[in-house]
């Protein structure tokens, strides 16, 4: 099976998107397919020579299409291609590949995806992983309506995005299916845990608005003052937040790490907090820091339920008081946290990449096969 992955943003810029293309497409070689992952360029040839490395080592080729630029989407800077060379160069390492299948992540972000798509070149599948219109998405319906129309099989990550879907795109998205994004559990279930001083609770994401990172620094009030703090990742929020709490001891600013540093963290912290605000359509941090044996606590948004279910702590997004104590519960109950450790320990299991990856090889076989995507 030949299958063209196309994703609409860098593959350098961490990202719930990218992170999934790369995940998936990995699993997918481990199954034996030959798969392509078509994705515009970026400025940092460093970085994104350490991905496309990283992927060949799997077997999977990273064909660069377009120059990015950032654009502001669902409260987040997106790293996208927008000029008519993105285009062509796209459809021409599309139509190189002689895929069986094209598999177009978030097929409504321009230029790539969406040239993809209305381009035809195999049978093809969209995944949708959206949570959230806006009014600027909702406006979008009447090219949803003719993506959809392109589209063979159509699939969204979870209830939340597929909500999304069809409140852009009408009656025409109800034969949308949910196929959840996966983990690479593994990784998680043996790193080694980073060593900390104290009890300690880790952030990983974006410090930007929607991802509420100033919400779990406001918690810390709430909290020990033997609390470690750990914030993994960075944005247009670090400088802001650094100015307001950097004078903190306890909080460490660990910036971007690579893969095998992040499962570390993740062992070796006792929660981690998900302060999102809103637009998450997942959870698969939830689920990676589960794997890693982390208990967490995370904004009660339909995503992270439906990614955590019962085995994580909800408090209501933005509430910084009802953050620290539910954090603090956790970090003083050991027998709590065990609990909430071993529950998260049996779900993640059962988002496993290996799993989602043999879930979309069912359906491109439909589809190569003549049929019209499985159900």
């Amino acid at each position: 099976m030949r299958v063209a992955t196309v994703c609409p943003y860098a593959l350098s810029v961490p990202g719930g998107v990218q992170g999934q293309v790369i995940s998936i497409a990995g699993a997918l070689a481990a199954l034996g397919c030959e798969v392509a992952v078509v994705a515009p360029d970026d400025v940092d040839s460093r970085a994104r020579g350490g991905i496309a490395d990283d992927l060949a080592r799997s077997g999977v080729v990273v064909v660069p299409a377009g120059r990015t630029v950032a654009v502001r989407a669902n409260g987040s800077m997106a790293p996208v291609a927008l000029s008519p060379l993105a285009v062509r160069g796209a459809l021409r390492a599309v139509r190189a590949w002689r895929p069986d299948v094209v598999h177009v992540h978030e097929p409504l972000v321009p230029v790539v995806a969406i040239s993809a798509v209305l381009a035809r070149i195999a049978p093809a599948i969209g995944t949708f992983h959206r949570a959230g219109a806006g009014r600027l998405y909702r406006a979008a319906g009447p090219l949803a309506r003719a993506c959809l129309a392109r589209l063979d099989d159509v699939v969204a990550v979870s209830a939340a995005a597929r909500d999304t879907l069809l409140a852009v795109a009408g009656a025409g998205a109800s034969r949308c299916a949910i196929v959840p994004n996966g983990v690479a559990t593994s990784r998680f279930e043996t790193a080694e845990p980073w060593p900390s001083s104290g009890p300690t609770v880790v952030f990983v994401g974006r410090h930007e608005p929607r991802k509420g990172v100033s919400v779990l620094l406001e918690a810390l009030d709430s909290l020990p003052g033997s609390t470690r703090v750990w914030l993994v990742g960075d944005g247009p929020e670090t400088a802001s937040l650094r100015a307001r709490f950097g004078a903190d001891p306890r909080i460490e600013w660990c910036g971007r790490i690579d893969d095998g540093a992040l499962a570390r963290r993740l062992s070796g912290a006792d929660v981690l907090a998900a302060p999102s605000l809103a637009g998450e359509s997942f959870g698969v941090v939830l689920l990676e820091a589960m794997a890693a044996g982390t208990a967490v606590v995370a904004s009660d948004l339909p995503g992270y339920r439906m990614a955590a279910g019962d085995a994580a702590r909800y408090v209501p997004p933005g509430d910084a008081l009802a953050l620290g104590r539910a954090v603090r519960v956790l970090l003083e109950d050991a027998d709590a946290r065990r609990s909430l450790v071993a529950a998260g320990r049996a779900l993640a299991a059962t988002f496993s990449v290996d799993q989602v990856a043999r879930a979309y090889l069912a359906r491109y076989e439909a589809l190569a096969g003549g049929g019209s995507g499985a159900t």
